[in-house]
């Protein structure tokens, strides 16, 4: 076994183990995920084979309806979905520039997938952390062929623009004669934000991609909606990239369930996450980002190294069956680390004053305090 993957069963133990939790959820083993997805059934319904029928088309037409659009196909990885997406902007528009953000997902996480694998260019839209803004498209030095915008972007600390930013952004993009992506791996949350419907941010929008697992707590899977021509492209192309696997009713139930119990808690938890940041920003050298949060997750820095807080909160989870918030990175400053912050269900239960005392002792668990 690996150290990351020792590193990982030890912290799905801890975690499995918790009665409380500040950041994310409880993790699920196998067999509680396969009792839930019995759960999810209410008849019996027949298989999807290679992506047609069964509860794979129940959750594209859910998706469709959700999001306003005329179509949408379901995909195994956001990754795969995103690259046709923007290949497919390619193709129709004749130009293979593509804006994108320094910190987007296919520019820190996809290695480079969009150009090695779809030939395409990569124009960086602002350095800025945040998404770029009219002006700054409109002063682009080259043309595009798709402009994605990530909402919210994860990178920059899970920030978004204001309605008013999102729709003059978009409308420099058109006066471009470039076509609109949205990244909406988490674009469920952000409505509270942006005030308005997820049809109305799709509706800017020539394609938007949106995740089940992340915030609806699916197993896999992703949806990429648009108009019929798009989709159906989108379908060819997922043949082509291996994406038609034969049955995909686990994940498709998954996010089925997702969609009707986890989506509607959303608001409560991005109103949450404003109290628990709020909490947090009190603590010993403590900064969180943004303030207050613009969706049910932020940034946190704390003044200590990385290995020490991944440890104090394992030591907190096995000691007192709690847990306060994992997955420290070190940052380029000595001394001090970032992690990300998650307000999920589990976060409901605890007050501001909860929070404190939880941070607290955990604060206690490191090696100086």
């Amino acid at each position: 076994m690996t150290d990351e993957r020792t590193k990982l069963v030890r912290r799905f133990t801890a975690q499995h183990g918790c009665d409380t939790m500040l950041s994310g959820i409880r993790p699920a083993s196998v067999r509680e995920q396969l009792a839930a997805i019995g759960q999810a059934v209410t008849d019996d319904p027949v298989p999807d084979f290679y992506g047609e029928g069964g509860p794979v088309e129940e959750l594209e037409g859910r998706v469709a309806e959700l999001l306003g659009t005329e179509a949408v196909a379901f995909f195994p990885t956001g990754t795969m979905a995103q690259q046709i997406a923007l290949r497919y902007g390619a193709e129709v528009t004749g130009r293979d520039g593509v804006g994108l953000h320094p910190l987007s997902h296919p520019m820190v996480h996809e290695r480079d997938a969009h150009v090695l694998l779809g030939g395409l260019r990569t124009v960086r839209t602002t350095d800025a952390p945040r998404n770029p803004t009219a002006e700054e498209v409109a002063a682009l030095d080259e043309p595009i062929g798709t402009l994605m915008l990530e909402l919210p972007l994860r990178d920059a600390g899970f920030v978004l623009p204001s309605w008013g930013e999102l729709t003059a952004v978009v409308a420099a993009a058109r006066a471009r004669g470039a076509r609109v992506h949205l990244d909406g791996a988490r674009l469920w949350e952000s409505t509270v934000h942006l005030g308005h419907p997820l049809a109305d941010v799709a509706a800017l929008a020539d394609s938007t991609y949106v995740s089940f697992y992340k915030s609806l707590k699916g197993h896999s899977g992703a949806a990429l909606a648009g108009d019929t021509e798009l989709v159906r492209y989108a379908r060819a192309w997922r043949h082509r990239h291996g994406g038609n696997l034969f049955q995909q009713w686990p994940a498709a139930l998954a996010a089925l369930a997702g969609l009707a119990h986890e989506l509607p808690r959303l608001p409560g938890y991005v109103a949450h996450a404003k109290v628990v940041a709020a909490a947090l920003a009190t603590l010993p050298g403590a900064r969180v980002h943004p303030g207050p949060p613009h969706t049910h997750q932020f940034r946190l820095w704390l003044p200590h190294p990385a290995e020490a807080l991944n440890e104090a909160a394992l030591a907190l989870a096995d000691e007192e069956k709690a847990w306060f918030v994992g997955g420290w990175q070190d940052t380029e400053v000595p001394g001090i680390a970032l992690a990300e912050v998650t307000v999920a269900a589990p976060a409901l239960e605890l007050d501001a004053d909860r929070v404190v005392d939880l941070a607290d002792r955990f604060l206690r668990r490191l090696p100086h305090c």
